[in-house]
């Protein structure tokens, strides 16, 4: 840090305007094209070109249209930006401190106030918000521009748990696919105009993470709600944030335009009031080879919020021969190659079945052939979040066996299991859903084959049919998973539980439970890494599920497109928000000819 400070000194003692000097033997540019304003990034201690304000901003996703109305879905793209949760990860943080290049319920140091200014915890179960004064909703109908309350935000907690006039309808009915319905709340209460208390039953470590910052805690406009039941027009979603949604064209595009009465201020440049471009135009482009196109052809900016994000490392390669000028930034965050196995049944049941299907795929081969070397085989559980996870290096020797590259190890285990090869060389047959890589899950039912284990491979054709049978648990086999995730583990750990939506693997199993319970019920930092370490181990080493390969994800930028440093999101579903600091350098537009 001393050293960061020192280079951040001398940076600001030199003069904010470069001066580019004309190639030899060619006459001098005029002075606007051959200047460019440039001011110290404070989290990088690098030079930036000033931003600027206006213009487009154009990206490309494949659309993953759930619900303009976090009750009752996954928010959906366009309501990031628009609406408003009380807390954000801060922009303005130090790189050093925390890079914000993987998503994540972020750790209370690296947050900052949003709907809230401040807050305090005068004891262990007690949370008091400040309101931020000043904030208004959209000038739009029914709100019209009117002050945001501490009412308001009571409201939208009363509605999403079930408490206060929603106590007899109950909790939302997708709040259980979020985390908010583990924080055990015991009431929520506006004692004024600006002060928000809210009290729990117990203890809940996490409980600050999720109230700030969960998918599902958007604050949405009462009057709305009240007078429609709930947001089903994307004409009426009114909210607080540096947009406000102007257009939707089912299947094609939506559009927000710039909220002129916005409160906030660029956390790197407190003197810039956001956002810095006049609009977001979202390009619904499902076809992969159609959306890397329209990169190409320059009619989109940007591609990686929101579920746009460049996921063919083949792709990506082309690119950089082809396209050199457009920026790549590689995001690790997660596996997505990952399988679940229902242990409900014959034959997951049998910790040996599933152990051998792990040690029958050569993940390290996969990782340097099929994704170049670009993924990542080192085995992880569930957790990926840096401190909550116990390094392969470190695992039981037994444990770290079993994930290696192992058929006749695997066919031993088969036979002592009972399931013997038949007069076909099949040992039984199953099938698997697939979440991540087809491609990948067709290499690893041709491994499985070598064992004797048929698999037959059936892909999802959208998310919405996958949470779907996920959260009814109504699959037997094999289910796409996901592993090594850095998502915050305190509330990602929850997720092991018998009772959870996200248990995957359908198990019931009181000794994993009670691991989860008390990582959970930790009361300090430390305690709660060391909890969450237990329980991501005893997941692995009774194979919770089958490890697969790390792979990338990649955001693709346009040259012109400034401000970015490779940041993922603000906070869970708030990819938008990483846009909304971002802005266009005009001049190396038009230089580009566009």
């Amino acid at each position: 840090m001393a050293l960061r400070t020192l280079v951040l000194a001398l940076a600001l003692a030199l003069v904010a305007t470069v001066t580019f000097a004309s190639p030899a033997g060619e006459e001098e540019a005029p002075a606007a094209a051959m200047e460019k304003e440039m001011v110290l990034d404070p989290t990088t201690g690098e030079m930036v070109v000033a931003p600027e304000y206006g213009g487009t901003l154009t990206v490309g996703y494949k659309g993953m249209l759930n619900s303009w109305d976090p009750y009752s879905g996954w928010p959906d793209p366009p309501v990031m930006g628009v609406l408003e949760k009380l807390a954000i990860a801060n922009w303005g943080i130090d790189r050093d401190e925390w890079d914000l290049k993987a998503p994540n319920t972020y750790p209370p140091f690296a947050i900052t106030g949003r709907l809230a200014e401040s807050w305090e915890t005068p004891d262990d179960t007690t949370y008091v918000f400040h309101i931020r004064d000043g904030v208004r909703w959209h000038n739009k109908a029914p709100m019209n521009g009117r002050l945001l309350t501490a009412q308001d935000i009571e409201f939208n907690f009363h509605r999403m748990v079930g408490l206060g006039d929603f106590a007899d309808v109950g909790p939302s009915p997708f709040a259980g696919a979020s985390n908010l319905l583990a924080v055990p709340f015991e009431s929520v209460t506006a004692t004024d105009d600006s002060t928000v208390v809210m009290k729990l039953t117990r203890p809940y470590l996490p409980a600050f993470q999720v109230i700030t910052q969960d998918l599902m805690v958007y604050i949405l406009p009462p009057e709305v709600i009240k007078e429609h039941g709930g947001i089903t027009d994307w004409r009426n979603l009114v909210g607080t944030g540096p947009f406000e949604m102007t257009d939707w064209v089912d299947g094609s595009s939506s559009t927000r335009t710039r909220n002129p009465d916005y409160w906030s201020h660029d956390e790197k440049f407190p003197g810039n009031r956001l956002p810095y471009v006049d609009e977001i135009r979202y390009l619904i482009i499902p076809e992969e080879a159609t959306l890397q196109a329209a990169l190409i052809s320059r009619q989109v900016d940007l591609r990686g919020p929101s579920g746009g994000w460049l996921s063919s490392i083949d792709a990506a390669d082309s690119l950089r021969q082809t396209n050199p000028e457009i920026v790549l930034h590689t995001h690790y965050f997660r596996s997505s190659d990952a399988f679940a196995a229902s242990v409900r049944e014959p034959p997951f049941d049998d910790v040996r079945v599933r152990k051998a299907m792990q040690m029958a795929l050569d993940v390290e081969t996969i990782a340097k052939t099929f994704y170049k070397g670009y993924a990542s085989a080192t085995p992880q559980g569930m957790v990926g979040a840096q401190g909550f996870y116990v390094p392969f290096e470190e695992w039981p020797e037994e444990v770290k066996k079993a994930y290696s590259y192992d058929p006749q190890g695997a066919e031993q285990l088969l036979d002592e299991a009972g399931y013997a090869r038949g007069e076909d060389g099949t040992r039984f047959k199953t099938s698997a859903r697939d979440l991540g890589s087809a491609s990948y899950a067709e290499i690893a039912a041709a491994y499985w084959a070598e064992i004797g284990v048929d698999v037959e491979i059936n892909e999802y054709s959208d998310w919405a049919l996958y949470h779907s049978d996920l959260f009814a648990g109504s699959y037997e086999g094999l289910m796409g998973s996901i592993a090594g995730a850095s998502y915050a583990a305190p509330v990602l750990v929850g997720w092991h539980r018998s009772d959870a939506q996200w248990n995957r693997p359908l198990h019931q199993w009181p000794e994993l439970d009670a691991l989860v319970d008390a990582a959970l019920a930790a009361t300090t930092f430390e305690e709660q890494q060391r909890r969450v370490q237990e329980v991501d181990m005893y997941a692995i080493a009774n194979h919770w599920q089958i490890w697969g390969p790390k792979a990338p994800q990649f955001w693709a930028l346009q040259p012109w497109v400034k401000g970015y440093n490779g940041e993922f999101d603000l906070g869970p579903n708030e990819d938008s928000l990483v846009v909304s600091r971002l802005w266009i350098d005009s001049q190396l537009k038009e230089e580009m000819g566009f």
